[in-house]
């Protein structure tokens, strides 16, 4: 259970370092967090500096570091800048790497191939592959998550691609672990192997979402079907709407954990989505302790 987790700004836009101390320990005291996702897309990784990634990676590292995977984003369209900030991670104390399918240039499968390869040769961390279409443009097709798995460090992949099919072929093929990155589908993950999640959802019911894993994984899939079912709303509330880093950092102050407004081009959630997003986390039965 990892969640892709936020990055707390102040009102003026700057980073809250403290803030971000006290949501790691939150997530993982409080929301049964193994790890966390650090200058993911839900942090806000393109908007916040080098130096601001690596500072917030220390401060999380050092707030947790010890009783969970502390996993750094370190993905860009620019393979020498992955590079860079694969080894500033390490330096900061990183447990592990995120490397996100470069965007926007739509390299051909070799050039991906080379661009995970040359971030994975950077640093002695193991490797979280983010095959994320929808974003990015490109998937990593199963051919070459296949070939870059022959790589010693490259360990995982975390999918929003959706292809369960797919995610079954190279599993069967391959030693990678797969972890839902798109919490729709994180149930139908588990039942074809995935390994985990890496949720957004679980800024708010990270406890749940293990306990949903424990159950299936015990055989109980009756009961983590209702789990699943209980927990639509929630997603339904975070994720259909404004979507992302906008509606968890709203969400997280329905819960009494404030961390800030988003930077832009992002813009805070309207009234109308904050309502909705109200009936949607009470209906999934999580616990609200604002006004």
């Amino acid at each position: 259970m990892l969640t892709a987790m936020v990055t707390p700004f102040t009102a003026d836009g700057a980073v809250d370092y403290e803030a971000v101390r006290r949501l790691a320990v939150y997530l993982v005291d409080e929301q049964r967090n193994d790890g966390l996702i650090v200058s993911g897309t839900t942090g806000e990784s393109p908007t916040t500096s080098d130096g601001e990634k690596e500072r917030i990676l220390r401060a999380v590292v050092e707030a947790v570091g010890d009783r969970a995977t502390v996993v750094a984003g370190v993905g860009t369209n620019d393979t020498h800048h992955s590079v860079e900030l694969a080894r500033a991670a390490a330096r900061a104390g990183a447990h592990g790497l995120l490397v996100v399918t470069p965007y926007y240039n739509k390299p051909p499968q070799e050039g991906l191939y080379r661009h995970f390869t040359a971030v994975a040769d950077a640093t002695e961390l193991p490797v979280m592959l983010y095959d994320i279409p929808g974003r990015s443009g490109v998937p990593i097709a199963s051919e070459t998550l296949i070939r870059l798995a022959q790589h010693e460090r490259i360990v995982a992949v975390k999918d929003a691609k959706g292809d369960l099919f797919a995610g079954t072929q190279v599993m069967t093929a391959t030693d990678l672990a797969f972890y839902s990155g798109d919490d729709l589908l994180n149930l139908p993950w588990l039942s074809v192997g995935a390994a985990g999640f890496v949720s957004v959802v679980g800024h708010v019911v990270g406890g749940q979402l293990a306990h949903m894993m424990d159950l299936y994984r015990n055989g109980d899939v009756a009961q983590a079907l209702a789990v699943h079912r209980q927990l639509a709303p929630v997603v339904d509330g975070i994720m259909m709407s404004a979507g992302g880093a906008i509606m968890a950092k709203a969400a997280l102050g329905m819960v009494g954990v404030p961390v800030g407004p988003v930077r832009p081009p992002l813009v805070a959630a309207t009234e109308k989505q904050i309502a909705e997003l109200r009936v949607c986390l009470v209906a999934g039965g999580v616990k609200l302790t604002d006004a």
